[in-house]
């Protein structure tokens, strides 16, 4: 069983930065795929970015984040972080770290439907 576990939220003003972390020991033996869901009051839950680690690898971001976010695995492959800049309040939410498996390649981890593992959740909140 795998268990994810997030830090790193907070409230920011707009324009502001935070990283996001999930420690996510030897994730690798459960998943193929890792990343970050996002989840507004009344919505369903978004993928944000992940990384995809079969084949040459990958990243896939949500065309929202696209150039603001990075995601990115630490060298010992136990921690995931989203770096998070150039904040808008359109960006405040509860942020999930999530694990799963593709055979498809990194845009389809963003899919909710193939995430097998959830971490409890960060909240984000950007002030305008």
């Amino acid at each position: 069983q795998l268990r994810l576990v997030e830090s790193g939220g907070g409230s920011v003003q707009a324009g502001g930065s935070l990283m996001l972390s999930c420690a996510a020991p030897r994730y690798s033996e459960s998943a193929n795929c890792i990343g970050w869901f996002r989840q507004v009051p009344g919505s369903e839950r978004e993928g944000v970015a992940a990384i995809y680690s079969w084949g040459g690898g990958g990243t896939a971001y949500d065309d929202t984040v696209q150039g603001r976010f990075t995601i990115s695995v630490n060298d010992a492959k136990d921690t995931v972080f989203l770096q998070m800049n150039s904040l808008k309040p359109e960006d405040t939410a509860m942020y999930y770290c999530a694990a799963g498996f593709s055979a498809s390649g990194a845009s389809t981890c963003l899919r909710r439907n193939l995430v097998r593992y959830w971490g409890q959740g960060t909240q984000v909140t950007v002030a305008s």
